[in-house]
């Protein structure tokens, strides 16, 4: 790992720019001090913030920029307005000219999926990047993908996501052959749709080296950790999330209510509380903040739109783990060197049948 770590950020994306971003850029500075920031964006409103944090400051550049991406804004139109001149844009080109290791943005999902795409360019033997994200559950973590970077997927496509994610949770968990399995409706083999159960086959008939695919699972099996990694097309990834998000935020409703209902269940919370603790802070959305693009040519992590300091700066985090694992080069590796005898011909660089 480099000794500083370079990290490119879109200040004026999601819903509150400046104002998240940079205390979240702060609070992550506070979490690995040898992190350099470039803030693109509006110099006006990020040198005040920047001026309360000295110590931000001290180790940030900012990259003045009058364009900024509307979160309603169309993919198309972001490539043809914001293209190279936008915050959002100028932050992936950070990347792509080796300025910056990695971009980090709360803006318009798919237009920093359109501007990344068109900007990083795939890796060989990928057609379509994916977002993934390590997901919390009762045995540690799991990672999904794909959580929205497309909508729709053929079997072709849910090969490749089992394979970057695959090659990811090698990273990230150590598994030498991670367990992989299909989002689906059931667990029986004859149930869903004709794409999901065709990428199974496929899965089954190659019985790849580097992933140990163990068959469909269903939504509820992603929470209990079932497998390493879960594959699904975006639409249903994006649901499966905000589902999850919106539980948490449920439960820790339904809690403190219950807590305040009587003197008894005050004083059942001030002997639990500790417990009621680590039970928030595992499920506290925040903490899975942070999607990461995979199968582009550089690293680009997308953050909630509606998140605080506190989510963005795990988004920042997330990427700096990237960075720490080399995850980038060892996927290319991965797929380099296990993919040239083993993979169906479109994941090596072959046209789609």
């Amino acid at each position: 790992m480099p000794d500083k770590v370079r990290i490119a950020l879109d200040a004026m994306g999601g819903d509150f720019g400046p104002s998240v971003v940079v205390p979240g850029a702060q609070i992550s500075l506070d979490h690995h001090p040898g992190i350099e920031f470039m803030l693109f964006g509006d110099r006006a409103l990020i040198e005040p913030l920047l001026d309360t944090r000295p110590q931000l400051k001290a180790a940030s550049r900012i990259v003045h920029t009058d364009v900024a991406i509307a979160m309603d804004a169309k993919p198309s139109q972001a490539l043809r307005q914001g293209r190279w001149k936008s915050s959002m844009s100028m932050a992936i080109d950070a990347v792509k000219r080796g300025e910056a290791d990695l971009a980090v943005s709360a803006g318009n999902t798919g237009a920093l999926m359109a501007l990344a795409k068109f900007q990083l360019k795939t890796m060989a033997g990928i057609d379509r990047p994916a977002i993934a994200a390590r997901w919390p559950t009762i045995r540690g973590h799991a990672i999904v993908l794909d959580l929205g970077a497309s909508i729709g997927a053929d079997a072709a496509h849910l090969v490749d996501l089992a394979v970057m994610g695959a090659a990811m949770a090698r990273i990230l968990f150590g598994r030498e052959r991670p367990t992989v399995g299909l989002l689906n409706i059931g667990v029986e083999e004859v149930k869903g749709l004709d794409e999901v159960r065709e990428a199974a086959q496929i899965l089954r008939a190659r019985n790849l080296p580097f992933l140990d695919y163990v068959g469909f699972v269903e939504s509820d099996d992603i929470g209990r950790g079932v497998v390493d990694v879960v594959v699904t097309e975006g639409f249903a990834g994006n649901i499966a999330l905000k589902a999850a998000e919106g539980t948490a935020r449920q439960i820790e409703h339904l809690l403190r209510a219950a807590m305040s209902r009587s003197i008894w269940s005050k004083l059942g919370y001030l002997l639990a509380r500790g417990a009621f603790r680590s039970l928030k802070a595992s499920m506290d959305p925040r903490k899975a903040n942070g999607g990461v693009f995979l199968g582009l040519n550089g690293i680009v992590i997308k953050s909630h739109g509606n998140t605080d300091a506190e989510g963005f700066a795990n988004a920042v985090d997330v990427g700096y783990d990237m960075i720490r694992h080399d995850l980038l080069a060892r996927i290319g590796e991965t797929l380099t060197r296990e993919g040239d005898n083993q993979l169906p011909p479109r994941l090596i660089g072959g046209s789609r049948s």
